[in-house]
């Protein structure tokens, strides 16, 4: 055996140490292998996929986990108390006497919006300014801390120094501000800086609320209760619930929320929890529930969920690219590790020393990745929570061990489930290749081996998506996506070896096709994994551009920026006037009627009629309904006729029929303000809710509502319109058009869109940046695929083209040839994976993140050229130097 190796080119490191090392055990041959391989950079591939695998997956898990971890330290005094009952009517009586009878200390508070007016201490009027009023008793808060400032300024400091300062300068900037115990006395209120610097007041000033005049006495700093995430749409106005009745703004039909915030001992609240729980639920007990930690108005909700759920999509598709690329990468490094496991053999090592010793070494890889992963991992998530500043608490509390667990099992899972099978084969080579190279190649894996790593790796993403439908949608497209590019693979080769007939086409391009054909499963396997690579990332091409459309669905040019609600019906000629003669034409105007859904078809329903969510909560609570004798024109009828002034009908929207799953002709019994009135359904209409105009879930075809026994509903009246530029020549150039509004009907509350809207951009510009910025991890992890894919076949390609130099091939023509057989394959994997993108993007949109989409037929045909060009450079960056390699060199490796 000396004389062989004497005799051979000079033997490769592993032989060497195994002449010299030939006792030692697999552990330290393990460590050896792996120092000599690194040093080699033999696992540089390997390494980077796993790393960039756990990075996406782990920083979209360390921020959920510090966000979760935030709630529920945070819980009570998010929600004000141990247990919170809201309600849209005042606490029933039972409910407050239950609480006391448990020895539970309880709370009321009651909010809504409404306009404030400012007054300075000269008694000149300022601004108007919607607000977010809450009445608080004695004994608010139960949980937590109210802060307030002497000043605005103060207040400011001590905002701006909470968020950016060091610190000592925080523990300066809280001199500003006091802890308090009380509420505003009776006569006085606390405004927030942002309800202060709109109104253009101090602390001094007085402010308008309905019909009376408060005095502000202090700066409101912290809330406890303000909830948790977004803030609200407007700055907080504390006062006495003593001073509610004086200002009129609670009417009959008024929006009010009553929150009963509970305290005392933990029994005593876990207790009165599952009572007021099942109490809830109860028929006779209606719209009271039990609050949760939900925070932040609807539409930032929807964004956030939406943003939730791209991330994990991006994150799920990162470490399904970084699995096929350690497939790959692990399959090249078996191939170049033949030799040497022979020489292991004909030196006398066992298969089963062999194979412990690149189980450790692939282990101890994968622990290496998962951990440089996860410290990368936790880097992104700060730049998350640093481009989502605003929305999230950044003093959010540190990470508890589930990420890094979910990180460690990625990375392990991704190494062992797809490198380890091909290099346990090496185990297997026979000693016979140190003389004949064309046995002991590495065969397919076994079918077994590769369904418990897919099933063991897809279980896992499924639950780290922390969404089941986005899991199994993603994790099952692939798979099937993979045995389509497999079996379109097969088929191509077959097709392109019977179009190209010999002596007919150029020689560069026949010999291509024999290269394909000659290795059909090297084909299928490379198309595969390219298809994959390409598919994730014309998936998120696609989808990132529509879905952040949709979020940024422009509303039209004269779309309304104003909504005025709360108009009571002796008021509606007056201010239909008022805005005539402000210039403003064609306002949405519509009576409101406060309803609850209480029988179909003759059918009591509750809550417990249904098992979907929303249903439930639809169920649950009053909503608005309405009534006009001419459908409105941006509603669209789906189903049935509009009858006008037909008596004992009405027309619902689609949305709410599908989730209540209502039909044409069913029964519907509302509840009105203690009124019960019935209809059949007779329309179904679509509703733009995007349009920013006046919709209604359920609308009467007639111009007057009345009861059964002939009284009219209770109604109010809401008006959209735009706002004029400028107030009318006639009315004061110092007052705006919202003041005078205002100043006339101080019982409505005007809602400014336009600075709503402003505000949910912001949050957009947010989330878009820490969408964008996860999505480069995506893209580094499909340019790895690419990079692995066409670098699988290096030293197979290698030997080739030097027997063909050595018959008497030009670079040229090689170059040539390497050129289409990568720009063929490129194309034909972009065209697949473009394809299933369009396919896989549809269900994801409509399924997933809810919101229309629909995809160019140009995008195969760019998908294509995408993947031709990808697939040239990732060849010329990888295969380089094949061609320039000397052919004595190759042949003579080729030879040992």
């Amino acid at each position: 055996m000396n004389t062989h190796v004497q005799q051979g080119a000079s033997p490769s490191g592993t032989a060497q140490q195994a002449l010299v090392y030939s006792g030692v055990t697999w552990w330290t041959q393990a460590w050896r292998t792996l120092w000599r391989d690194a040093r080699a950079g033999e696992l540089r591939l390997l390494v980077v996929a796993v790393a960039l695998g756990v990075a996406a997956l782990s920083s979209v898990s360390f921020l959920a986990d510090r966000l979760n971890g935030g709630l529920q330290r945070d819980a009570r005094q998010l929600l004000g108390g141990d247990v919170v009952v809201v309600s849209d009517q005042a606490t029933p009586a039972h409910i407050v006497q239950h609480a006391k009878d448990a020895g539970l200390q309880g709370v009321t508070t009651l909010s809504f919006p409404t306009m404030a007016r400012g007054q300075s201490q000269s008694g000149a009027e300022s601004n108007s300014r919607l607000v977010a009023l809450k009445a608080v008793e004695a004994g608010y808060p139960l949980r937590g801390e109210l802060k307030v400032a002497s000043s605005l300024a103060q207040a400011q400091l001590a905002l701006n120094h909470d968020s950016t300062a060091s610190e000592g300068a925080k523990r300066i900037s809280q001199s500003n501000v006091e802890k308090i115990s009380a509420i505003p006395t009776r006569g006085e209120v606390w405004i927030e800086p942002a309800g202060l610097e709109a109104l253009g007041l101090d602390v001094g000033d007085s402010v308008l609320l309905g019909n009376s005049r408060l005095r502000i006495s202090r700066v409101l700093v912290h809330e406890p209760d303000r909830g948790a995430g977004f803030m609200n749409f407007a700055p907080r106005v504390l006062m006495n619930s003593g001073d509610l009745a004086a200002t009129a703004l609670v009417q009959p039909a008024s929006r009010v929320t009553w929150r009963y915030a509970v305290g005392g001992s933990d029994d005593a609240a876990k207790n009165f929890l599952a009572w007021a729980e099942a109490e809830s639920k109860k028929p006779e007990v209606r719209g009271v529930r039990v609050e949760s930690l939900e925070a932040g108005r609807p539409e930032m909700r929807q964004t956030l969920d939406r943003a939730g759920k791209f991330l994990n999509l991006v994150a799920l598709l990162a470490a399904l690219l970084s699995a096929v690329a350690v497939a790959l990468a692990a399959r090249a490094f078996a191939a170049r590790h033949l030799d040497d496991c022979a020489m292991l053999r004909v030196l006398g090592l066992s298969q089963r020393h062999i194979a412990l010793s690149y189980s450790a070494e692939f282990v101890w890889v994968g622990t290496f990745a998962s951990v440089l992963g996860l410290a990368l991992g936790y880097a992104v998530h700060l730049v998350f929570v640093a481009l989502l500043k605003g929305l999230v608490d950044t003093a959010l509390p540190a990470p508890s061990v589930w990420p890094v667990v979910y990180g460690l099992g990625t990375g392990l899972t991704l190494l062992l489930a797809f490198g380890l099978p091909p290099v346990l084969q090496l185990a297997s080579v026979p000693a016979l290749r140190v003389m004949r190279r064309d046995v002991g190649e590495l065969k397919a894996t076994t079918l077994s081996v590769w369904v418990l790593g897919l099933t063991g790796f897809s279980v896992l993403l499924i639950a780290v998506s922390r969404d089941l439908k986005l899991g199994l949608m993603v994790v099952g497209g692939f798979a099937g996506a993979v045995l389509l590019f497999a079996g379109m693979a097969w088929l191509a080769v077959q097709v392109l070896r019977r179009s190209v007939v010999e002596g007919a086409a150029p020689p560069w391009l026949m010999l291509a096709t024999r290269q394909v054909s000659a290795r059909p499963i090297y084909a299928m396997v490379q198309v595969s994994a390219l298809a994959v690579g390409l598919l994730a990332l014309a998936l998120l091409v696609l989808l990132r551009t529509d879905l952040i459309s949709s979020w940024r669905n422009a509303t039209p040019a004269n779309a309304p920026n104003r909504f005025v609600i709360n108009i009571q019906p002796i008021q509606a000629e007056p201010f239909l006037q008022t805005l005539r003669e402000a210039g403003v034409s064609k306002p949405d105007w519509y009576p409101m009627i406060r309803a609850r859904l209480v029988a179909v078809n003759g059918t009591t329903v509750t809550p417990d009629s249904y098992t979907e969510e929303r249903a439930q909560r639809l169920v649950d609570r009053e909503f608005n309904v309405s009534f006009n004798a001419t459908p409105p024109e941006h509603n669209t009828l789906v189903a049935g006729a509009w009858q006008a002034e037909e008596v004992g009908g009405l027309s619902i929207e689609e949305g709410i029929a599908k989730t209540l799953k209502l039909k044409l002709g069913d029964s519907l019994s509302f509840d009105m303000a203690g009124l019960l009135h019935e209809a059949r359904i007779t329309s179904i209409r679509r509703v733009d809710w995007t349009s920013m105009r006046a919709n209604f879930f359920v609308m009467y075809p007639v111009s007057r509502m009345t009861t059964v026994a002939g009284f009219d509903v209770p109604t109010t009246y809401i008006a959209a319109f735009r706002a004029p530029q400028q107030v009318p020549a006639a009315a004061s150039s110092k007052i705006n058009f919202d003041n005078q509004l205002i100043n006339r009907f101080p019982n409505v509350t005007s809602v400014d869109m336009g600075a709503t809207l402003n505000q949910v951009q912001t949050v957009l510009d947010q989330v878009v940046s820490a969408v964008e910025f996860l999505f480069l991890f995506t893209l580094a992890a499909g340019l790895v695929v690419l990079f692995a894919a066409v670098t699988a076949t290096r030293e197979e390609r290698a030997r080739e083209y030097a027997v063909l130099r050595a018959l008497g091939a030009s670079n040229q023509l090689l170059a040539n040839v390497q050129r289409a057989e990568l720009a063929g394959v490129g194309a034909l994997a972009g065209f697949l994976a473009s394809g299933v993108a369009m396919a896989m993007g549809w269900g994801l949109a409509h399924f997933a993140f809810e919101f229309e989409w629909t995809a160019s037929l140009w995008v195969p045909v760019l998908g294509a050229a995408a993947g031709a060009l990808l697939a040239l450079a990732a060849g010329w960056w990888g295969l380089r130097d094949v061609l320039r390699r000397p052919v004595v060199q190759t042949l003579r490796q080729a030879s040992h």
